[in-house]
Parts: C-alpha cells; structure tokens; sequence
C-alpha cells in the first residue's frame, strides 16, 4: 500500500478506537447523574450505591477515551501535515475551545465528585456530576464543529492556499453541525442506555441484587426508549440535509447510480462499482422521495449524473465515493437502530407486566444487544467520513492532497503497527477492568435495602471513592 491507503487506515483504525469510548461516555455520564438525582430526590440508598458501580465503570470509560484521543490527534501532524496546515486556522478555535472549556472543566468537576463523597453537600456532589456530564456533551460538541466544517465548509476564504477564517457565527451555526450534533449525542446516550441495561440484566439474569438493578434497569430503559426514537428522527433529519449538502454520499448511501423522479429506496442489492450498477435489487417506489424531501414525486439525483457534475465543477476525476461500504454501512446503522427501540420498548413493555427481572431469555438478549451500539456507532462514522470521499474538505480539498508529503511508507507502517499493538493491550485492559469491576455488583455488605445508618463501609470506598 502507498502512503495515502496506510494514512487512511491508520487514522481509520484509531478513530475507530476512539470511536468506542466516546458515545458510552456521553451517555453513561448523564445516566450516573440521573441514577445520582433518583438518590437525592428519594433518599433511598439503593440508587446511592448503584451511582458508585455505574461510577466506576464510567470513570474507565473516561480515562481510556482520554488515552486514545491524545494518540488520535498525533495523527494530524504526522501523516496529515497538508491537512494540517490547511484546516489550522479553522479549528485551531473548536479544539482550543474543547480542550480549555469543556476538557478543563469536565475534569475538575469529575475530580471534585470522586474525591467529594461525605466531603461535599448532597447537592454540591450531585452538581458536580452533573456539570462532567454537561461538560462531556460539550466537549464533543466542540469536535463535532470542526467535523462538521470538514462535511460542509462555511466562514471562510482562501488565502495563499489555506482556509482563514472570516465568520466565526457562521461555523457556530453551521447547517450540518444543527443536524449532525443531535443525532451523534443522542446516539451516545443510547450507548450509554444499552450499556447500563444490559449490566442490569447480567446482575439479574445471575440473580445478583435483583431488586437493586432492577431499578438501574429500568431507568435504563425510559432513557434508551426516549433517545432511540430521537436518534431515528435526528437521523432523518440528517440524511434530509446530505441530499442538499453532499447528494453525492446520499445517492452512495441508496446505491443510486441513475438519476430517478420518483425515486425509489433501496431496501437490498449488489454493488457493482466498477461497472457502475447494482444488482438483485429490492426498491420500494416513491419512498425515497418522501425519506429525501417529503415528497412522493421528487428527484434524487444518482451517482452517474453527480460524477458529470463534479467534473465540470472541479476536473478530471472521480468523485464517487466507495459505494459498497456505504451502502451497507447505512443499513447496518438503521437496522441496528430499529433493534434498539424495539429492545427498550420489549423491555418497557416486560415492567408493566411484572416479569422485567423474570423473564431470563430477555435478560441474556440485552447482554448481546450490550455490544452492538459500538457497531452501529462505526458504521455510522464510515456513512460519515467515507461518504465524502474523495474529499478530505468538501469541494475544497481532496484527501490525497492532505496527507504528508515526506512521511516514508515504512514510517507510516511502523506507527500503525505500533498503535494497533497499543490499542490492542489498551482494549484488553478495558475489558479486563470493566468485568473486574462490574461482575461483582455492589460490594457485598449493602444490603438490597440500603445501608440504614448511611455510613460508608471500608470495601466502598475501594477504586475510585
């Protein structure tokens, strides 16, 4: 491979790392907070202890999303110095933003609410909380921004090769940051949702503290139950707005090589890239001109009449993404989302008939459900980021023109070794410390009931607190 593919496949596979951490954090803080508040509000010490365990695992999920972002941003000036040097000036702000707002101040408040227990007020520590969980979601609106400005690029002008900066509300107010932000938060939390059900249900498919996470999980369910369906409609909106913005990942995402009015949505086929044509096709009529401009009889333009249209915008070449991956990878993502509300609204659906800490066969479906956002969340960034291709900006800068020009191949297959062998130990001490701590439940002692003297107990204050 040249150095472009291996720059690619390096950023590729850690962005992807990253990738796993960062939903489960935004949407296992808000979870700990909420399951925090239930304590405050009611007093009942049940939510007090299953705030600590579900701390815990949140504090490895945070640490490890740091430790991988770090090495993920090395990737800018080692293999994406054009990329670099052009981009600078534009999210030189985001990510200072990102890193002294939002970064500083989720760290400190997480500090104060590990070291806080019996320290600080009842309502102070539940602030303290709250604002890591706010602070979380912020910071990864500050990313999304910049990400956002690469998908469709505004507030900006060319000077001497390079995007400088001319109208910092416009990147503010970036259209695809107002469709893109919800849908990837949203998604978090349904990360985060699936992540605290399915542990809930490994607790009571073992018939450990039952009653306990009965309650966790059925926070869990109202949580993920909601931002399912919200991260359904943020998605339509989204895909609403790539027509407009980049038709060209929309017709990739439908394996729509001819333009169609009435468009129909492709519900299976085979691509056939080099020949420009899908095969063994299911299409329902008109559907996807309702999905695109809710409208039966609209037009969606394909892959084919795009091309042409790239070409004499921009020159000779191509600028059809990879169809195939695309294509799937929107299906894997819309698929899993619909195995998501309905598993919530199964499990809904189970408490109000009394079996939800019963029902044994369900329990063991949500601990596979567990895993499966990670992989919804992927295919969702391959929709993303390989739909734009070729472009690294789009319209305004091609990836092979960002990658570093002086950087050897072997250099860039030595990194990418390196990296992959770190994440690789890195994903297995995670998984190691996420069963070490979660597998035991509530550190034995508590009673199901609550500790009725409220006192802490030498063993909880074990890890973290």
């Amino acid at each position: 491979m040249e150095a472009l593919e291996l720059a690619r496949w390096q950023f590729g596979i850690t962005t992807v790392y990253h990738f796993i951490f960062v939903p489960l954090t935004l949407g296992l803080s808000v979870l700990v907070a909420i399951i925090q508040t239930f304590w405050y509000r009611t007093g009942d010490e049940r939510y007090k202890h299953l705030t600590k365990y579900f701390g815990k695992l949140f504090v490895i999920v945070f640490t490890l999303g740091i430790v991988t972002g770090i090495v993920q941003e090395f990737q800018f000036g080692m293999n994406w110095s054009e990329y670099s040097r052009f981009v600078g000036d534009i999210f030189g702000i985001p990510l200072a933003i990102e890193a002294l707002m939002a970064f500083f101040m989720e760290s400190t408040f997480l500090g104060l609410w590990l070291f806080g227990w019996n320290r600080l007020s009842k309502g102070v520590h539940l602030l303290s909380i709250w604002l890591v969980a706010i602070a979380s979601n912020l910071s990864a609106i500050w990313i999304l921004m910049a990400n956002s400005w690469m998908q469709v690029p505004v507030g900006y002008e060319i000077v001497g090769g390079r995007a400088e900066l001319s109208d910092f509300v416009a990147i503010l107010l970036n259209e695809r940051l107002l469709v893109q932000m919800p849908h990837t938060i949203i998604a978090g939390f349904v990360t985060g949702g699936l992540f605290v059900l399915g542990i809930s249900a490994w607790m009571m498919y073992r018939g450990n503290q039952v009653q306990t996470f009965k309650k966790s999980a059925q926070i869990a369910l109202v949580f993920t139950a909601v931002a399912s369906l919200l991260t359904a409609t943020t998605g339509h909106s989204q895909a609403q707005d790539t027509v407009q913005s980049q038709p060209m990942k929309m017709a990739a995402m439908e394996g729509l090589w001819e333009t169609e009015q009435p468009a129909s949505f492709s519900l299976f086929a085979l691509i056939d890239q080099e020949n420009r044509t899908s095969m063994r096709e299911v299409r329902l009529p008109y559907m996807l001109s309702v999905l695109a401009h809710n409208n039966a009889t609209s037009e969606v333009k394909g892959l084919n009449e795009l091309q042409a249209e790239m070409e004499e915008k921009h020159g000779e070449g191509n600028y059809i993404p990879p169809v195939k991956t695309v294509y799937w990878g929107f299906r894997v993502m819309v698929g899993l989302g619909m195995l998501f509300i309905f598993t919530s609204f199964f499990g809904l659906y189970l408490w109000w008939k009394g079996r939800l800490e019963t029902t044994a066969w369900y329990h063991k479906a949500v601990i596979g459900v567990l895993f499966l956002p990670y992989i919804a969340n992927s295919a969702g960034w391959l929709v993303t980021e390989m739909g734009r291709q070729p472009w690294v900006v789009y319209g305004l800068l091609l990836t092979s023109d960002g990658v570093s020009p002086t950087v050897a191949d072997s250099s860039i297959w030595i990194s990418m070794s390196a990296f992959t062998l770190v994440y690789g130990l890195l994903a297995a001490v995670a998984f190691y410390l996420i069963v070490k701590y979660a597998k035991p439940g509530i550190p034995k002692g508590k009673e199901e009931s609550g500790d009725s003297d409220g006192k802490e107990s030498e063993h909880s204050d074990a890890f973290a607190y």
